[in-house]
């Protein structure tokens, strides 16, 4: 995992360009700060490092850490903390995005470790986000972007067309 001090950040991009500023905000997550609306760290974390279905190289730096301040209580951890690596997967995948070689395995590798804070996070109440991020999270570790997406979308209440659908197939 690349440090939050090594000077490789000034040399990654985000969204907004060089994403020197990033270490900070990742910093914050330590404290596993809420995700509601526009809270911070997570805005500007979310809009400059997976903006409009975009993910850059300083994104694939930074997953392993918010992998890193999930497993800290992912019992108590918002559903963004799941939702947001699943996230940068889809995107990943879905636009054919190379990640750097350097910030390879450090990210596959956090990304393998999403189902077993899921089945950690078992112990908490699930409302129907937590639970799309959670299934979403394990689809994306497993390397299947499009259940990954399907997951996020679906909710008690259209899981029934779905079905429907489905049925009519």
């Amino acid at each position: 995992m690349l440090s939050l001090d090594s000077p490789r950040w000034s040399e990654l991009q985000h969204a907004y360009g060089t994403a020197s500023d990033t270490p900070d905000l990742l910093r914050q997550l330590q404290s596993l700060p809420d995700a509601i609306g526009q809270s911070e760290p997570w805005f500007t974390l979310w809009s400059s490092l997976a903006h409009q279905g975009d993910v850059y190289p300083a994104t694939f730096a930074a997953v392993p850490h918010v992998v890193r301040a999930l497993t800290a209580a992912p019992v108590s951890a918002h559903s963004t903390y799941f939702q947001f690596p699943a996230w940068v997967e889809i995107c990943r995948q879905n636009q054919g995005t190379v990640i750097p070689p350097d910030l390879e395995s450090a990210y596959f590798s956090a990304l393998a470790e999403l189902p077993g804070l899921v089945s950690a996070a078992a112990a908490r109440p699930w409302d129907a986000d937590f639970l799309a991020c959670a299934l979403s999270a394990i689809a994306a570790a497993k390397g299947s972007a499009k259940v990954a997406e399907a997951a996020m979308e679906l909710t008690p209440e259209n899981a029934g067309e779905f079905l429907q659908w489905l049925s009519e197939q």
